[in-house]
């Protein structure tokens, strides 16, 4: 049953990571690092921010520990000064690192390691992690898709 599970989850997750890549494919450079809100981020921002967000879910929580980033993280939250080239391995490589995770542990696994409270209380197992990370996974891609649209008018872009 759990292999049948995590296969479905797998895919879920997978379905919404290949949406992100999907939605932004085509963008020059410079369409990767406009921001297209007042807030401020960026779609390339918006990508290295879902690798920190699998390196710290799957890595940090799940196992308890993760390797050094190979940049410092003190940027403004969803930009960067990295160029897309870099932003999009590191996020491969997460995503990468996050499904060896998934392979090697039962869903029903505690985490070894702690996000802060509220969330925190609500991550039981692996299997809330990766529900979680179909769910921020998910959203940002809505973001993305916002901000495609904003750009260069194109909707719909992705797998589903």
């Amino acid at each position: 049953m759990d292999d049948a599970e995590k296969n479905a989850l797998l895919m879920f997750l997978e379905a919404q990571r290949a949406s992100v890549l999907a939605i932004i494919d085509g963008l020059d450079d410079e369409a990767l690092t406009i921001p297209v809100r007042p807030l401020g981020w960026t779609p390339l921002g918006l990508v290295e921010h879902l690798g920190h967000a699998e390196r710290h879910w799957f890595q940090e929580i799940a196992t308890g520990s993760a390797e050094p980033l190979p940049w410092p993280d003190d940027h403004t939250p969803l930009t960067t000064s990295r160029p897309p080239s870099v932003v999009f391995a590191f996020y491969r490589t997460q995503c990468e690192r996050s499904n060896a995770i998934l392979a090697s542990m039962p869903l029903s696994t505690p985490p070894r390691g702690r996000h802060p409270d509220p969330l925190g209380k609500e991550i039981t197992d692996l299997r809330r992690i990766v529900l979680h990370m179909i769910e921020e996974t998910a959203r940002h891609a809505g973001h993305l898709d916002i901000a495609r649209e904003l750009l260069d008018g194109k909707t719909g872009l992705g797998p589903r």
